[in-house]
């Protein structure tokens, strides 16, 4: 009996262990999909910025970028591509001057956090970690 119960921690230590190292390669894996949906809306709104001289407005939002037009008549993404982030919440996107900013708030989706809740945004793109 005893032996039977030493087996079952040491079975019991080991599932912690990888269920511990799954989870942290999830969210691993949720935050770089996010960077990967931010880069691609980002070359989207950069064409839809040269076509039209201008930034969508923040009522036009990042919707505008899967909106079929004249200009764009398949739409400059599809639906099926990017429109929400890896934990199912809208990207959120803010116009500035003459710039834009694309922000993914992670799990909790609210500002600020760390871990699986840590903000994710465009301007982080070019110095990945």
């Amino acid at each position: 009996m005893v032996e039977l119960l030493g087996v079952l921690v040491i079975l019991g230590l080991i599932a912690s262990v990888i269920t511990l190292s799954v989870r942290a390669q999830l969210l691993s894996g949720r935050q770089k999909t996010a960077r990967l949906d931010m880069a691609a809306l980002s070359e989207a709104l950069e064409a839809f910025h040269v076509e039209t001289s201008r930034y969508p407005t923040e009522e036009e939002g990042l919707a505008i970028l899967f909106q079929k037009s004249d200009k764009f008549p398949q739409g400059l993404m599809s639906k099926r591509s990017v429109n929400k982030d890896p934990w199912g919440q809208p990207y959120d996107y803010v116009l500035r001057e003459n710039d834009y900013l694309i922000v993914c708030y992670g799990a909790d989706h609210k500002e600020g956090g760390t871990g699986a809740n840590q903000d994710l945004t465009s301007d982080q793109l070019s110095r990945q970690d």
